[in-house]
């Protein structure tokens, strides 16, 4: 019997402080950006709720975005889009929402005052395995076996939604011995070697440094996520600044680097 989530599901809070880098190049969104509300001693802090699928290439964000601007600290909450949504829905501080997918956008904008939603990139599924790939997967038809452990986000969350697409599209049934919040987690399953396959996006397989091997499947065309950015009510200028350093060439190679594809 495999765990189910509840669609609301609590998780923690797992804000990642990002740490200054030497300065970047003169002209480019983030040298010009100017900075956000500041504290009694000068510093700012700029929060940036954010899609499990883009710790890596944020955190980078957040470096070359502090480097330009001493004094100020980019805050981050990586996780499940919906629970971030949720979260900022129910009054978390947020100056910043990256979502992977419009539907948990809209869960925000729909609550409350936020800048308009601007596509930043799209990312595509594939079969994640271990790297020695013990059960021989190769397609998408064979996580229908029974023997072959699979994991899959739950459905609610955007890589859930996907997967489920994907697998439509398809004509596919799959069992999953795990559902799991989000993308981080659902690969984590494989690198451990506690199933023997996940839908998971390719940027996550990149990410992974070889721990895990990515199969390409025709029906993941059918189910790519776009990602949507957009600053939260209120938020100061940084936020706005930082948003502009994700859409500029800047970040559009930060971010095609470890996989995602331009909108």
């Amino acid at each position: 019997m495999f765990r189910r989530l509840s669609r609301w599901a609590t998780i923690p809070i797992a804000f990642t402080l990002a740490v200054g880098l030497s300065g970047c190049g003169v002209g480019d969104p983030a040298t010009s950006a100017s900075s956000g509300t500041s504290s009694d001693s000068g510093s700012t802090t700029l929060t940036v709720f954010a899609a499990a699928s883009l710790t890596g290439t944020f955190t980078e964000l957040g470096k070359t975005f502090e480097a330009a601007h001493p004094g100020t600290t980019v805050r981050f909450n990586f996780g499940s889009s919906a629970t971030l949504a949720q979260q900022i829905v129910e009054g978390a501080p947020a100056d910043v929402f990256a979502a992977a997918s419009p539907a948990t956008m809209k869960t925000v904008t729909d609550a409350s005052p936020a800048g308009t939603p601007v596509t930043f990139v799209r990312n595509i599924l594939q079969i994640a395995v271990p790297a020695d790939n013990p059960a021989k997967v190769d397609g998408l038809s064979d996580l229908t076996d029974p023997k072959v452990k699979v994991a899959l986000c739950a459905e609610q969350v955007p890589c859930g939604a996907a997967a489920a697409k994907a697998l439509d599209a398809a004509g596919l049934k799959v069992t999953p011995v795990t559902l799991e919040q989000d993308v981080k987690a659902t690969l984590a399953k494989v690198s451990l070697g506690e199933v023997d396959a996940a839908l998971v996006y390719r940027t996550d397989v990149i990410s992974s440094g070889g721990k895990v091997s990515g199969i390409d499947f025709p029906e993941a065309e059918k189910a790519i996520n776009d990602y949507p950015i957009a600053t939260v009510s209120k938020a100061p200028e940084a936020a706005r600044r930082f948003v502009d350093l994700v859409l500029s060439q800047q970040g559009r190679d930060v971010l095609t680097k470890a996989g995602f594809q331009a909108p």
